[in-house]
Order: C-alpha cells, then sequence, then structure tokens
C-alpha cells in the first residue's frame, strides 16, 4: 500500500489480496484505490477511506461471483 497513514488494509477481510494505494484530492478527501478490482472509495480521513473501499470490494466481490444465486428457481 502506498500511503502515509497508520491504516493497514490487511485489517480487513475483502482487502486481504488487494493492492491499496492511497491519495489525497484537491478538496482534502483521502480516496483508496483497489489496484486488483479497479473500484475506489473515499473519506474524510484514510481509515474512513479504506473502511468504506473494504464495504465496496466486499459488494463488488459478491456481485461479481460465479454462483448466480438463483437456485432455488
Amino acid at each position: 500500500m502506498s500511503s502515509d497513514a497508520d491504516v493497514d488494509p490487511s485489517d480487513y477481510e475483502a482487502l486481504a489480496d488487494a493492492d491499496v494505494t492511497m491519495r489525497q484530492n484537491e478538496h482534502g478527501l483521502h480516496i483508496a484505490d483497489d489496484e486488483v478490482t479497479g473500484v475506489s472509495s473515499q473519506g474524510q480521513t484514510p481509515e474512513e477511506a479504506i473502511a468504506n473501499l473494504a464495504a465496496a470490494v466486499e459488494s463488488y466481490t459478491e456481485a461479481t461471483a460465479d454462483d448466480p444465486g438463483d437456485d432455488w428457481l
């Protein structure tokens, strides 16, 4: 992870295999990017950006899983 913050993405299960980069935009928002999935998220703090990214990657992973989830049909 590229960042100045003391945030460890591997603390989040969804980011265990992620390649996370951090940046800050011109408005002061912290942006976390997962280079593996292409998913990005933001937050007021680096910690918030990573937490938001973990939730977004989890949603992305669920949505792109091979299991269609319609076995009951």
